[in-house]
């Protein structure tokens, strides 16, 4: 068995929706950070990678209807600069996909199956196309067209409704039946916001995140969700977002963004060979699921899992990375997992500032962990997400 190492990442700023990235073509956002990579670390950046050595590239996308169809990683290695020969595959687990395609990489080189693989993820929510049912009848009087940015579409008439209800609607509907009120969720998201401004003012994500310059000569430099300015009484005048007075709400919710991540995955003998320092090892991982409609509390099974494979408890656990899809979701899962100290989660704060661009978001989760606990010295750190249709995701990292 060979470790599987994080070897080295890359990450777009995540730009809000139809902000700075939206007028780049999905798959080209997708190639962004596999280029940095192999500026960083391939022969024309006097390093030691040759890019032919890539086994595969592995992308996680949710959409994939739009720009990003027909296997967006291959796409992306193609335009990106990696020969023909390196192959490429998209998974597709909704918001843990790019973690899927991190876990997926991290076998392979565990078994042998590979030494050297590119994994990551890529969403443009900016530019998810509009679909069209095709119609039952050869003459109809009318087509349904749907959004294909977030969320069900064309949905199976099998599927009892309380499993197809918006997924906001579904994580507010599980924080109120555990107490978790307005007020509570209105302050996590403040905290993310004020965490997440003052991680990029302190240069917390210099070597990960990187600017992207844009043809009319204007770029993007850092995630735009983040909002320094915002305050308790801002969030607290904002109206419930998918019920009519509900507690969730755009400001304690993820929003949309446009965003890719890549990281460079290999053996300790691939490290050795190129010369650097891995950011983690990969430990282990666990998927969960329940009712589509509680899909919220679908990471606290993950964890749990997750820990028992490990043979660790919850206060083995240094740092927590929890995506924060919604901070209902969030509060959901600590409130069900006490053991937690909310002062380990999410240090630099979260999706509800960075943004959710959802095939890139657990890459980002995965390699900010691994980030911040070697800020800290190093140790054991667990990332986990909730996955719309009722899954959770944990995976384990070691520093």
């Amino acid at each position: 068995m060979h470790r599987p190492l994080l070897l080295d990442a890359a990450r777009t700023p995540f730009g809000r929706y139809r902000g700075g990235l939206s007028g780049v073509r999905v798959d080209d956002l997708a190639t962004l950070p596999i280029a940095e990579l192999l500026r960083r670390h391939g022969p024309d950046g006097t390093g030691r990678l040759d890019p032919a050595r890539v086994d595969d590239v592995l992308y996680g996308n949710t959409n994939g209807a739009g720009e990003e169809n027909r296997n967006v990683a291959r796409m992306a290695a193609l335009l990106a600069g990696l020969p023909p020969t390196v192959p490429g595959v998209t998974v597709n687990r909704l918001c843990a996909s790019g973690g899927e395609a991190i876990v997926q990489g991290a076998r392979a080189l565990a078994a042998g199956d590979a030494d050297l693989l590119i994994a990551g993820g890529v969403e443009g929510m900016s530019r998810a196309p509009f679909v069209t049912a095709r119609p039952e009848r050869a003459m109809p009087d009318r087509l349904e067209t749907v959004s294909t940015a977030l969320g069900w579409r064309l949905v199976n008439p099998r599927m009892p409704s309380q499993w197809t209800i918006p997924l906001g609607r579904a994580a507010e509907e599980v924080a109120v039946s555990l107490g978790i009120d307005r007020e509570r969720m209105d302050a996590f998201a403040l905290r993310s916001h004020r965490r997440a401004a003052a991680a990029w003012d302190a240069g917390v994500h210099d070597g990960f995140a990187f600017p992207v310059a844009l043809p009319d000569g204007s770029g993007v430099r850092r995630d735009e969700s983040v909002r320094a300015d915002t305050s308790a009484e801002k969030l607290a005048k904002l109206g419930s977002a998918f019920s009519d007075t509900g507690p969730v709400t755009a400001g304690n919710a993820s929003p949309l963004n446009d965003g890719a991540v890549a990281v460079l995955l290999g053996t300790d003998e691939i490290a050795a060979e190129l010369g650097v320092d891995p950011l983690g090892e990969v430990l282990g991982s666990a998927v969960t699921a329940e009712e589509p409609h509680r899909f919220t509390l679908a990471p606290v099974t993950a964890v749990r899992k997750l820990l028992t494979r490990l043979r660790a408890r919850v206060e083995d656990v240094d740092l927590w990375e929890i995506n924060e899809a919604f901070a209902a979701m969030v509060l959901s899962v600590l409130h069900n997992l006490p053991e937690i100290d909310p002062e380990r989660v999410n240090v630099h704060g979260g999706a509800i500032a960075y943004g959710h661009p959802l095939g890139a978001s657990m890459p980002r989760v995965v390699v900010d962990l691994c980030r911040h606990l070697r800020a800290r010295g190093g140790g054991l750190g667990v990332a986990a997400a909730c996955v719309g249709v009722g899954q959770g995701v944990a995976i384990a990292v070691r520093v």
